[in-house]
């Protein structure tokens, strides 16, 4: 049972009125689930978006942030919670901890990196919890195209493709997310040969 979803999203609000407007809905739609936020800390970008809108509609908001990103990032001091921690590691480790989804929304390489090292976990199998990408605006066609290359090129499975949830839309998104039964994978077992 899913209680919080953590977001990835970016520290600004893209070039798209689509992005900013996407943030505000799928923070309005946490609440209106009865989902808490949990994200990294920040009050700008579309971090800050999601998490104004999550307070704003009376929900709950948990911020996780490195000291560094503190002032950089200016860490949002009106969340329900905010953990300032050392460094980066430390920061992905409690947001992963504290999240039962997670749920990248466009952002820069940040977002990616945060994305694709929850995705790997999932592929790995050191949680089972669902990943999901809102493709706002089409943002993430070319991450798709991507990983449908990585197929091809014989360097993952298709199931693997489809451990990542993508919907279009805040709603299909959070069914999906709600739906999400892990599947029965072992990403050695072809391997196993080789060994």
């Amino acid at each position: 049972m899913i209680r919080s979803v953590c977001v990835y999203c970016g520290s600004s609000t893209g070039a798209k009125p689509e992005y900013a407007e996407a943030a505000r809905e799928f923070g309005h739609a946490l609440v209106k689930a009865g989902l808490t936020l949990v994200y990294g800390g920040g009050k700008v970008g579309l971090m800050g978006i999601v998490a104004n809108e999550v307070l704003q509609a009376g929900g709950k908001a948990i911020g996780v942030i490195p000291e560094l990103l503190l002032s950089k990032e200016v860490g949002h001091t009106g969340l329900t919670e905010l953990h300032v921690v050392k460094d980066m590691h430390e920061r992905k480790k409690m947001m992963a901890d504290l999240a039962d989804a997670f749920v990248a929304l466009p952002g820069g390489v940040g977002t990616y990196e945060e994305l694709f090292e929850v995705y790997t976990w999932a592929q790995l199998g050191y949680h089972h919890k669902p990943v999901g990408v809102l493709n706002v605006a089409h943002y993430f066609e070319p991450l798709k195209t991507m990983l449908d290359h990585t197929v091809s090129a014989g360097f993952m499975r298709r199931e693997y493709v489809d451990l990542l949830q993508i919907a279009d839309t805040t709603p299909a998104l959070l069914d999906k997310l709600q739906r999400y039964t892990p599947p029965t994978l072992d990403k050695w077992s072809k391997h196993r040969d080789e060994i």
